[in-house]
């Protein structure tokens, strides 16, 4: 297995001998308005070129219809005919868009050989999590490849408590910014939900992302790194990749 993260929560993966691309938001640097009044988002620029960014890719899973999970330029970029699979609320809005080949996930579904099941999450905590609507994380399957949770844009909560405990992960991949909106508190996870992650899967490296790249993110590299080295949490059992960065597994 091969995991590059690219910005955000957008990912590459090389997986069970497949190419694709995780919640691609390809627009420029300080192109989109600002969450909190901070600064225009994204913070900073894409690690590559676009184009190479979607290169060779086979397939895209998208968690939700954030803009900064899936944007107008990525809309723009991937092929139509390309393989998407999302979760059942945003498959009519995809296809609206123009793409054929969207599938639904409801539960589990296996494509080219790779097992993919949908987990839920919570966006934020009571009102906030209605408001911003339903969010999914996965789980990949493959023949000697690692199980991998992607936990996708949620709070530490007893949802994922429970697909960790199911599922047994050998890495899971969260979002770790602590974003805010307003006074909703963290829609994702902080550091110390990260840390409650790690806590609860000793036997799995947890791989934190969605950090410093949007403006209502409350969590850096640094400061997630601190809290969790204060914690006793191990640099192998966190890695905290930059933009850019290849993990190999």
């Amino acid at each position: 297995m091969q995991l590059q993260l690219i910005r955000n929560a957008m990912l590459r993966l090389n997986y069970g001998g497949r190419q694709f691309i995780i919640d691609p938001a390809l627009a420029a640097k300080h192109s989109r308005p600002s969450y909190i009044g901070v600064s225009p988002n994204p913070l900073v620029d894409l690690p590559m070129p676009a184009h190479d960014v979607v290169s060779d890719i086979e397939m895209a899973i998208i968690s939700h219809l954030h803009s900064d999970h899936f944007d107008s330029e990525a809309e723009a970029l991937l092929p139509k005919t390309l393989p998407i699979f999302c979760q059942p609320a945003d498959a009519a809005r995809l296809r609206e868009k123009g793409f054929a080949a969207v599938t639904p996930v409801e539960d589990s579904i296996t494509w080219a050989g790779l097992s993919l099941s949908r987990t839920p999450g919570e966006h934020g905590a009571g009102a906030w999590a209605e408001q911003l609507g339903p969010v999914s994380g996965f789980v990949f399957r493959a023949e000697n490849e690692p199980t991998v949770y992607w936990a996708g844009d949620t709070i530490w909560c007893e949802v994922v408590k429970r697909v960790i405990e199911e599922t047994q992960p050998d890495i899971i991949i969260t979002h770790s910014s602590g974003a805010i909106l307003g006074d909703s508190g963290p829609i994702v996870m902080d550091a110390t939900q990260t840390i409650a992650v790690c806590q609860a899967a000793a036997q799995a490296t947890v791989i934190a992302t969605h950090l410093e790249s949007l403006d209502h993110g409350m969590v850096s590299r640094a400061e997630l790194r601190e809290a969790a080295e204060a914690a006793g949490i191990q640099p192998n059992q966190l890695l905290i990749p930059a933009d850019g960065e290849i993990l190999r597994f």
